[in-house]
């Protein structure tokens, strides 16, 4: 890390460019507002600034299935090349960065457009994103007649977001129902045991026609659609309902 280094903090969001440093400790933060912030030099990470555009995750995800690595992206940024790719898994597997908070379950289904400025022909990454301390096993299925198929399946690390498929329009249809199951656990330590998430979202493929439905967030440098599956330990309400659920409802309306 150096002066002029662009950081974010790890335990708060925000972060800024390197000004200066005072002592080994502690590093200075000019934040975008132009005040220098005092942050040790452990609470915070340097971040690239190569501004790519997302469609170079599915190079990085071809290249990783020959040479094994990991396509989980810290949140906020992207993985850029197989190297960095390599570096940031080494990295996670000898010391997972936890942050204050993390310790309460969020996630989120996230669909991007690989090209804003041709939505009406850009083809579109569903990530699965992981803003909590905890591992997360997932499973995101879709229903296919009258049943699910399973789309992806895997692990993705504490505060990161993993890239899960790309899809074109002719892709909607298939999903406008899609389930996203999570087991949730720490690795080399106690933790408190989470309950499994089971959440059924019904996805409106008008949405991706419109660009006011992709908005700025916390999670991508570019404008996003952000479904949550948890969040603070509390599941989404599954916008499906099933057959028995529909049933109780007709007998009893003030449910």
């Amino acid at each position: 890390m150096k002066k002029g280094d662009k950081v974010r903090f790890l335990s708060e969001v925000g972060g800024g460019r390197v000004s200066g440093f005072q002592g080994k400790d502690i590093v200075l933060v000019e934040d975008e507002d132009g005040f220098n912030v005092p942050m040790r030099v452990s609470e915070v990470v340097v971040i690239g600034e190569e501004d790519y555009e997302t469609r170079h995750i599915v190079e990085i995800k071809n290249q990783s299935h020959q040479t094994g690595l990991s396509t989980s992206s810290p949140l906020g940024g992207k993985d850029t090349s197989p190297q960095q790719v390599q570096e940031k898994t080494c990295r996670s597997s000898c010391a997972v960065q936890e942050r204050k908070g993390g310790d309460l379950l969020s996630a989120y289904l996230a669909f991007v457009p690989i090209d804003m400025k041709e939505l009406s022909q850009t083809r579109f990454e569903a990530y699965l994103v992981n803003d909590s301390n905890y591992y997360l096993h997932y499973t995101y299925l879709s229903v296919e007649g009258t049943g699910w198929r399973l789309r992806a399946t895997g692990e993705v690390e504490p505060n990161t977001k993993e890239f899960i498929e790309e899809f074109g329009r002719e892709s909607l249809n298939n999903l406008e129902r899609v389930c996203i199951q999570l087991l949730a656990y720490k690795r080399d330590k106690n933790f408190l045991l989470k309950p499994t998430t089971d959440v059924q979202l019904r996805i409106d493929g008008v949405k991706f026609y419109k660009l006011h439905t992709f908005l700025e967030n916390d999670f991508f440098e570019q404008p996003a659609q952000i479904y949550p599956i948890i969040e603070n330990d509390r599941a989404a309400r599954s916008i499906v309902l099933d057959s028995r659920q529909m049933k109780e409802i007709l007998n009893n309306p003030r449910i």
